[in-house]
């Protein structure tokens, strides 16, 4: 098949994608449709190989894309891959970012209270005899150089610490702590170079504000309850004590986002909803209620404003979202610190006794009514600690500064590399990390090893491509012998010590055989202080391996033998910098592979943003010879400059300067012949973060029937990407490739709707073993700036101090036009990891997956006593298929619906059809068997059963309570007009100036001739 007509735009503001599959691995992605605002996103279009060539069939693409074709006429079966690769082309622009993850869950059960027990990030975290020790404070590379910031957060943490301890009953307090401070920063005696220690796993990242004035700390919440979060933003400003009045002390605020980071509590206020009815009755949203305060509203208008009574909609009831509740300055409440900690009386949690299981907000909703203290009692930090009998020691403090990157690459060269092509893949992967991934200024040794160990090359600092070149001529081109990965570790720690200590330094370690001695060298692992990274090659490499990036937070990843899938490119090219800044990592744009036949062709497009550009490189491997090359850039120019390298058959092109922002053609042609394309680029400046991809796995094994849950962040800078097409493949040790598209939606495993973050969960279990994870994402939709976060400190409007209000400046408006955002063209690829699952039975896999908890269930009064729900879908085996049917419970008791859903009011459902799993359901009913009148307030829930009768957890519960408006009584019209009585002043003349008093009040419409 032949293909080079122009291309026209792959995103627009409905995004669709035209893919030509040549290859079966490609036509399962039929669909990453999303329905957004009312046009569909994300339609993939997919062409079997085997129907007749029709150009008729492929609307016209307009030109400006890079083209490639690879012509090759030898007929035997050869391997072909085409690798591309490119750097931002502004650092001033941010990237959108990708971050691939995978969660795992419990292997004790599959249901979701296991699943929120992990944490997503690689935190380093330790709990120690009641106190943390290991936490990571990060200064981003971007904040200005200030020597009091780093005492500022000293004092935080130090003001933490015993209100920590008071707040959780005498049972946690703060350790130590490291603070990591940037390569930029000058360098003195005190700050000493991290071990394990990095930015991407720092657990509190201070970075400047995000629109300038948004100071608002927040924590990073990918999970549901009780599920650790990412990572806790604050600003320099915050940190100054600049936000007092707002968010009160900063010790206090830390202690609230520590809360949302290590025991997945959510917030106990809510910004979307303020009050709501309770008996009749508004009711602000907070916890505990004993918190006092008043209802009102801050008018403002031209520079001056007025407090006025908040005043009840006549249709709902409910208070306008211009009244705030105002708390009293001095309380007697303690309780709750999830609501405000800045309340000065507040220095606990609320727990099951005060907790307010009546207000909609997000703890109840995502943790099912229970309260924070409940949430954190359940915890594996409370139930492993007793509380303490004596007051604990104050925080110490590191302090970190990054420096150089030292990176060793430990091969294997063991006689199993020979097979399926592994030891040219090798070399392949190699020069891809060589010529780009490894950042200018990274000191890199080489080590290969079988049954012995052979150093390659000392460390060398990479300053231009001479060393690079050279780096790539040392990589290992014969294979024999046998496998001892300890002894090329500890070979690659004597390469590292010549010139540097090992603490921090990096080791990648590649290796596809069986080794019965691996764990022989842990010790030596762990206090070496480097991080390990492991590619694990093939079927049969070592079960041992990723022990080693699990006790070192390195990256691992797993590449099958399929060439096509392009994983060993893949690991390689996701092993950019964890401390570099953002403009420096390299990007992978594209990242494809293919076998073809009798001269057929790949066809596609790249798409080069204006965030990315420099540093792009074009990269094509093969297995028998080099085949001819077609690319053409946005401008439609012919790009021939490519440096073949027949032994290592692969071909490059290095784009010089910034590479054409737009749509790039390739076509590649071949017969008999496995083809790869990857692209790689960095930021096209330096003071715009770009689109970049970055990529990690937070929970590496799975036992079946539990089922991981796939993520995607993509971000542009802080800013979340939304309405992006994004598809997950997953593959198999046996080879088999599984894609799911991922979903932004607020449903099913996404826990924030429209947060930049894309998840799913994967059931589709078909062996035992290694499962690697790669994240496709095309175009979006980028907001100009960042919405208030749903899991932070909360925003205190203003205070009552003896009896009056005393208003703070207002929060940052945000423009409806920001919030429509900006179309964004752009294709990112990213690593997502490995995982590895047990216990999977043999085909056929029974059905053992119930569909999941419905979260976002809404409900709302239509009518004449009617009750609107919406909810989304749920599938037949959690977010897949469709569910069999729904059971809804009603109550005029929250608990006994939470508690004895099965003994609640059934709403008769016979008509009600589950749809497909991430639609949008809707349903309206009249309750029948419980008194629905004036003031009554009604609770809801649904359960999804599937077509084996498994049943999902009790969804959130809704509130409904019917308000009827009071009759306003019929004007009657006054039969004329009362008379005011009129005085006349004058005291210029020429100039009367009126007094009129009125008894009667209206409206007076009065001309007055002025003489």
């Amino acid at each position: 098949m032949t293909h080079r007509d122009n291309a026209g735009p792959v995103c627009s503001l409905k995004l669709v994608t035209l893919l030509v599959a040549l290859g079966a691995e490609f036509l399962v992605l039929v669909t990453r449709v999303q329905l957004q605002d009312n046009g569909y996103n994300g339609i993939l279009i997919a062409i079997n190989p085997q129907v007749s060539e029709d150009q008729n069939l492929i609307p016209n693409i307009k030109s400006g894309l890079w083209t490639y074709t690879l012509n090759d006429t030898h007929h035997s079966l050869q391997a072909l891959k085409m690798t591309v690769t490119s750097h931002a082309s502004h650092s001033a622009m941010p990237s959108a970012i990708v971050e691939a993850f995978v969660e795992g869950a419990s292997p004790l059960s599959p249901s979701h209270d296991d699943l929120c027990k992990w944490s997503l990030s690689n935190s380093l975290i330790q709990l120690n005899n009641n106190g943390y020790e290991g936490i990571v404070i990060a200064i981003d590379p971007n904040v200005p150089e200030d020597e009091t910031l780093i005492q500022q957060i000293k004092d935080m943490v130090t003001q933490a610490s015993p209100y920590l301890f008071e707040a959780t009953e005498k049972r946690f307090y703060f350790k130590n702590v490291a603070i990591l401070i940037p390569e930029t920063w000058k360098t003195k005696p005190e700050y000493v170079r991290p071990k394990l220690e990095t930015f991407k796993n720092a657990d509190v990242l201070v970075a400047e504000s995000n629109p300038p004035g948004n100071d608002e700390p927040y924590t990073e919440q990918m999970g549901n309850c009780g599920e650790k979060g990412e990572r806790i933003h604050f600003t320099p400003d915050f940190i100054a004590g600049k936000k007092l009045p707002q968010y009160g002390p900063q010790g206090r605020a830390f202690v609230h986002e520590w809360a949302h980071l290590r025991w997945g509590v959510f917030n106990e206020y809510n910004n979307d909803q303020k009050f709501y009815l309770s008996n009749g009755k508004n009711k602000a949203v907070r916890c505990s209620a004993a918190i006092t305060g008043k209802n009102a509203v801050n008018k403002c208008q031209g520079g001056s404003c007025v407090t006025t009574p908040c005043r009840p909609n006549r249709t709902t009831g409910l208070y306008g979202k211009e009244c705030e509740f105002i708390p009293d300055k001095e309380q007697m409440e303690k309780a709750s610190i999830m609501f405000s900690q800045s309340i000065n009386s507040v220095v606990s949690f609320c727990t099951e006794k005060n907790h307010n299981k009546e207000a909609p907000n997000l703890q109840n909703q995502k943790c099912n009514l229970r309260s924070t203290w409940e949430v954190i009692r359940d915890s594996e930090d409370f139930k492993t600690t007793t509380p303490m009998t004596t007051q604990p020691p104050k925080p110490t403090f590191s302090l970190l500064q990054i420096g150089q990157r030292i990176v060793c690459l430990v091969l294997d060269k063991s006689g199993s590399m020979t097979s399926d092509n592994r030891l040219k893949r090798l070399n392949q992967a190699g020069r891809l990390f060589l010529l780009q991934t490894v950042e200018q200024g990274s000191w890199v040794g080489m080590v290969t090893f079988d049954s012995a160990a052979y150093v390659r090359s000392e460390l060398v600092q990479i300053n231009s491509g001479t060393e690079r070149d050279a780096l790539t001529k040392r990589l290992p081109t014969a294979a024999s012998g046998g496998t001892s990965i300890c002894t090329g570790l500890r070979s690659a720690f004597t390469v590292i010590k010549k010139k540097y200590p090992t603490d921090g330094s990096e080791i990648v370690l590649l290796t596809d055989g069986e080794d019965n001695t691996i764990s022989t060298c842990f010790n030596e692992v762990k206090q070496s202080g480097a991080i390990i990274h492991t590619v694990a090659l093939g079927p049969s490499a070592a079960p041992e391996l990723e022990e080693l990036s699990k006790m070192t937070g390195g990256l691992q990843t797993y590449a099958s033998d399929e060439a096509q899938n392009n994983g060993l490119m893949d690991a390689f090219g996701a092993l950019s910098s964890g401390n570099g800044a953002v403009f420096q990592r390299s990007i992978q744009l594209e990242s494809r592979g293919l076998t073809l036949q009798n001269n057929e062709w790949m066809n596609g497009t790249v798409i080069v943003d204006s965030t990315v550009g420099n540093d792009t490189l074009f990269l094509i491997t093969w297995t028998a010879q080099p085949p001819q090359i077609l690319l053409l850039d946005p401008s439609g120019k012919r790009q021939d400059s490519f440096t073949v390298d027949t032994n290592t058959k692969m071909a490059y092109l290095q784009i010089p300067g910034t590479a054409k922002v737009g749509i790039w053609n390739y076509s590649l042609q071949a017969s008999s012949q496995t083809l790869t394309l990857t692209v790689t680029s960095r930021a096209s400046s330096t003071t715009l973060p770009p689109v970049t991809v970055t990529s990690k796995m937070t929970k590496d094994t799975v036992k079946f029937p539990s089922p991981m849950v796939v993520y995607a962040k993509i971000h542009q800078g802080a800013l979340p990407i939304l309405r992006a097409s994004v598809t997950a493949l997953i593959e198999s040790v046996n080879g088999k490739t599984f894609t799911l598209e991922l979903l932004d939606n607020g449903a099913g495993a996404d826990a924030t709707k429209d947060d930049g973050i894309y998840s799913r969960y994967f059931t589709a279990y078909d062996t035992n073993g290694r499962y690697s994870v790669k994240v496709w994402a095309l175009g979006g939709v980028a907001r100009q700036k960042k919405i208030p976060q749903q899991n932070g400190a909360m925003y205190i409007p203003g205070w009552i101090e003896n009896g009056e209000i005393k208003w703070n400046p207002p929060r940052p408006e945000i423009n409806k036009d920001d919030l429509q955002g900006k179309q964004v063209c752009f294709s990112r690829t990213s690593s997502g990891g490995s995982f590895v699952a047990s216990n999977v039975p043999n085909a056929p896999i029974p059905d053992l997956f119930p569909p999941c908890q419905i979260t976002d269930l809404k409900a709302k009064i239509q009518g004449d006593k009617l009750i609107n729900l919406t909810w989304t879908a749920p599938g037949d085996d959690y977010d897949h298929g469709r569910a069999y049917k729904y059971i809804i419970g009603i109550s005029t008791n929250i608990l006994d619906l939470r508690d004895k859903f099965n003994e609640s009011f059934q709403v008769n459902t016979t008509d009600l059809i589950p749809k497909e799993a991430n639609s949008e359901e809707v349903f309206v009913f009249k309750p029948e068997s419980i008194t629905f009148e004036n003031g009554t307030d009604l609770f809801i829930a649904i359960q999804a059963v599937d077509k084996v009768n498994l049943k999902s957890e009790i969804s959130n519960i809704a509130q409904v309570s019917l308000f009827i408006p009071p009759q306003t009584p019929p004007e009657t019209p006054s039969p004329s007009l009362p008379c005011p009585d009129i005085n006349i002043n004058s005291t210029i003349p020429g100039i009367h100036i009126f007094k009129i008093m009125w008894k009667w009040i209206g409206e007076l419409h009065l001309s007055v001739a002025l003489g």
